[in-house]
């Protein structure tokens, strides 16, 4: 019977089955709109090291040690090393990254090394001696200065290098840093030479443990700033940490990359890179 008591009841079923049809609704539709929210959200990028092995070339055993370290290592040459050419064509052949481990004048000028760039050569001397020693290292992606706290901190040569780089095509520059006053990627950008610089130097105290804490420490940084940069030197104690080092990177959830990944990462993400002094020169 309807009266007004079954009017109102009807009118309470009526919205208590409104709400139930709304409710349901709603419950089938958030786990798909949560999922595409998910898929809207960007992967925030694993933390990324590189490492460079410089100074390769004059010794074979230890050469041979670097290139074979795991993971996508870049080995950087002198150029007229007796097994440069040698022990870079290995480092292709494992899928390393090749580089010119360039030898420019250092401020403390107590030896000069074949190959160098220093600062009384004019133009054409200093394209010629580039020229010459990207020609020594088979396999070329990128360049590196060793020592050079004089060269990296003059404007007019840091800019003869990036023009002849930029000319070269498909070639980046590590600026390793052994100066405060260095240039080198402020004049790299400006050139839009891909470039990038060193974060720590792993040896410059040579004890395992040393390297081994310096190590760590460019995980750190890697972890606070998303990108880090390692050089380190083909000494004993040095390859033995690293060999055993790169088999835990997972534990910090870390990853190596190489050197010319590490630079579009840093472009991809703007991340920025913290420098440490070091007394190499």
């Amino acid at each position: 019977m309807i009266d007004c008591h079954g009017v109102k009841h009807g009118g309470s079923r009526w919205h208590a089955g409104l709400t139930g049809l709304l409710l349901a609704a709603a419950t089938a539709t958030w786990p798909a709109a949560a999922v595409a929210a998910e898929r809207n959200v960007p992967n925030t990028p694993r933390p990324s090291i590189a490492l460079i092995i410089d100074d390769l070339g004059n010794q074979r055993e230890t050469g041979r040690r670097a290139v074979a370290l795991p993971g996508p290592v870049a080995c950087a040459f002198l150029p007229y090393g007796h097994f440069t050419r040698q022990l870079a064509q290995q480092a292709h052949t494992r899928g390393k990254e090749v580089m010119l481990h360039l030898p420019m004048q250092s401020v403390i000028n107590d030896r000069s090394d074949q190959g160098e760039l220093v600062l009384d050569m004019t133009h054409r001397q200093f394209v010629s001696t580039l020229t010459a020693g990207l020609a020594a290292v088979p396999h070329v992606s990128g360049i590196n200065n060793h020592r050079g706290s004089l060269i990296t901190r003059h404007p007019g040569h840091m800019t003869w290098l990036m023009q002849a780089l930029r000319e070269h095509g498909g070639l980046f520059f590590v600026d390793s840093r052994t100066t405060a006053a260095t240039i080198a990627s402020r004049i790299a950008a400006e050139f839009s030479v891909p470039s990038i610089e060193r974060n720590v130097f792993l040896d410059h105290d040579r004890q395992p443990d040393a390297v081994q804490s310096e190590f760590r420490r460019l995980i750190r940084i890697a972890q606070r700033d998303g990108t880090a940069l390692g050089i380190g030197h083909p000494y004993p104690e040095t390859l033995e940490v690293l060999a055993r080092e790169l088999l835990l990177l997972e534990n910090y959830n870390v990853q190596v990359v190489s050197v010319n990944r590490l630079i579009e990462i840093e472009t991809e993400t703007g991340s920025k890179q913290q420098w440490q002094m070091s007394s190499f020169h």
